[in-house]
């Protein structure tokens, strides 16, 4: 069975799976506990212990504007959790990071890191205070998978429910228009008063920033893999109030689904359906098809490689090449396409209809697979049909080959990942003499600067899980590429935004910190990369790169102290998902 892929915690956790809120529910021992939960306002007497608990996990917090209504759906989830006949807990997580607001400066190291720091307060919660089962409530970036992950590492039955992703601008604008138009006036292509107009109107309320950046791609995921519901990913968190696009108000349908999870919560814990159910090779698999289908972030490769590990599933990301090579693109959203944004693939049917049409490929989707509602299979039977805008049918797809795909070579003996339906396909083969930079910082600077030129190839590392640490993400400097209109790649063992588009390479693998071959290319080195074969080589001998590499200085951390620096110390280069070792 699935489950005896669970690995063991401790045996607190082996416990909470066994008799879940029963440790607290029983026993004349616990009635002290009984006393304190009423106290606490969430049972109105102590014999009211005898019934289930179930823990709301929401990670409401006015940081991050993907997250500031989550206080309003999580009240109604608890109310509908009540109704439904269980005891609620209800409880927030912190350390909740919004990438925009940490973009260029140090800020963005504690992203990525934030992912580990989320899946650990959930084992707390759900260690030091067992229940029968429990719900996610979240939206962006590292949270949504860090709550994946607590899924199956306590492994008892659990529904995930994001808060939906934001309006696009009135003029079609988002976050990445603003980032480019950082670029733009740089040059001199926009000024400041424009600049600052555009960050007016481009995000315009609460929820998940509207292309297919890494939060929705990880919220479409979740529908998939199955551990969410269909319109997890694209149903908007509010819509317009008014005809004339100034105010914006919470989307009903956004309600109907965070309490339609309440209810599937209850078939969980009444079926006994649990994440380690689920969250198989073969969802894994459909995850990625869907991926590709879709051209997600490159960071979801980074989170569910985690997801399968924290499952206990060996994967290769060579897979993912095989994958890619049999799966078209059909659907292509911001910033690939910056006209397009979430609300449009929902109305075009959401990531039902793109599974409806993948699924006409023999093979590439396991319909058997099981999903917190049922199965696989019943999703796609349900769906829409293509509107061949938005959604294209598999006959005539944006391109043959899948979204995303991993490039190997000299540079990246592990691989490096690139969003390839964000690059023109004139940048699908490049080469160039490197640029150097030791920090994404510096690149920025740089780019700003005018140090770098058409045709050159920038390369930033030491920005690498273990390098950065935190392997910050590259938006700032990728954005002001775009918005500066040159046309060079860049390379790096960091990560890109979901916002990224252009010829981004990303992940690289072994990074430099933990002496990859990265580490070792020099100013002026020519860089070859075909996107076309998946590969990436600096012109180098094998005897050149080993000389070099023998000379390499050991890697000496950035953050000596506090947590980290203890991530530092465990965590691994991202062909494994940036897992510790651990």
């Amino acid at each position: 069975m699935a489950r005896q892929r669970t690995s063991y915690i401790n045996e607190g956790i082996a416990n909470v799976r066994k008799r879940g809120s029963r440790i607290v529910g029983e026993g004349t021992h616990m009635i002290p506990a009984a006393s304190l939960i009423k106290a606490a306002g969430v049972i109105k007497s102590a014999s009211a212990r005898k019934k289930p608990f179930v823990t709301l996990v929401n990670s409401y917090t006015t940081h991050i504007p993907g997250h500031t209504h989550l206080e309003a759906l999580g009240h109604i989830i608890e109310k509908e959790l009540k109704r439904l006949g269980f005891n609620v807990w209800h409880c927030h997580v912190g350390g909740a990071v919004c990438d925009g607001v940490a973009m260029g400066h140090f800020g963005m190291k504690y992203s990525l890191a934030s992912r580990e720091l989320i899946a650990d307060q959930i084992e707390t919660i759900i260690g030091a205070h067992p229940c029968d089962g429990w719900i996610g409530l979240a939206n962006c970036d590292k949270i949504v998978p860090g709550m994946y992950n607590a899924m199956v590492r306590l492994n008892i039955p659990a529904v995930y429910v994001s808060g939906g992703p934001m309006l696009a601008g009135r003029d079609g604008s988002d976050l990445i228009t603003i980032f480019e138009g950082v670029g733009k006036h740089a040059v001199g292509r926009m000024s400041e008063n424009q600049l600052l107009q555009l960050a007016n109107r481009a995000c315009p309320g609460a929820g998940s920033c509207s292309g297919m950046f890494t939060a929705n791609s990880m919220n479409c995921l979740g529908e998939v893999v199955g551990l969410a519901l269909p319109g997890n990913g694209t149903v908007t968190a509010e819509v317009w109030a008014d005809r004339k696009k100034t105010r914006t108000k919470l989307n009903p349908a956004r309600v109907r689904l965070v309490k339609q999870a309440a209810q599937t919560l209850k078939h969980c814990i009444e079926r006994d359906v649990r994440p380690l159910d689920i969250v198989t090779r073969a969802a894994i698999d459909n995850a990625f098809v869907c991926d590709m289908a879709m051209g997600g972030s490159t960071n979801t490769v980074l989170h569910t490689l985690a997801l399968a590990s924290e499952a206990g599933i060996g994967y290769d990301i060579r897979r993912l090449n095989r994958l890619s090579a049999k799966t078209p693109c059909i659907c292509k959203v911001s910033p690939s396409r910056p006209e397009t944004h979430m609300e449009d693939v929902h109305a075009a049917g959401g990531i039902p209809a793109i599974l409806r049409q993948i699924a006409r490929r023999p093979g590439l989707l396991d319909l058997k697979a099981r999903t917190v509602q049922g199965t696989l299979g019943a999703v796609v039977k349900a769906a829409a049909q293509p509107d061949g805008d938005i959604i294209r049918p598999v006959n005539r797809p944006f391109s043959k080959t899948g979204g995303l795909s991993v490039l190997f070579g000299n540079i990246a003996p592990n691989g490096g990942v690139v969003k390839a339906a964000g690059v023109a396909p004139d940048m699908m083969q490049f080469e160039g003499p490197a640029v150097i930079f030791e920090s994404q910082e510096q690149a920025l600077f740089g780019i700003l600067r005018g140090e770098v030129k058409d045709g050159d190839v920038l390369v930033i590392r030491h920005e690498g899980p273990k390098g950065g640490p935190g392997m910050q993400e590259m938006l700032s400097p990728t954005a002001a590429i775009v918005g500066a209109g040159l046309r060079v790649a860049l390379i790096t063992d960091g990560r890109f935004s979901g916002g990224t588009r252009g010829l981004c390479i990303g992940h690289v693998s072994p990074e430099a910190a933990a002496g990859g071959p990265i580490a070792v290319i020099r100013k002026g080195d020519r860089i070859r990369i075909d996107a076309h074969r998946g590969t990436m080589d600096v012109q180098l001998g094998k005897a050149e790169i080993a000389r070099r590499l023998r000379q390499l200085k050991p890697f000496v951390p950035k953050v000596k102290r506090g947590w980290l620096a203890r991530y530092s110390m465990h965590v691994t280069s991202a062909d494994t998902g940036a897992v510790f070792d651990v």
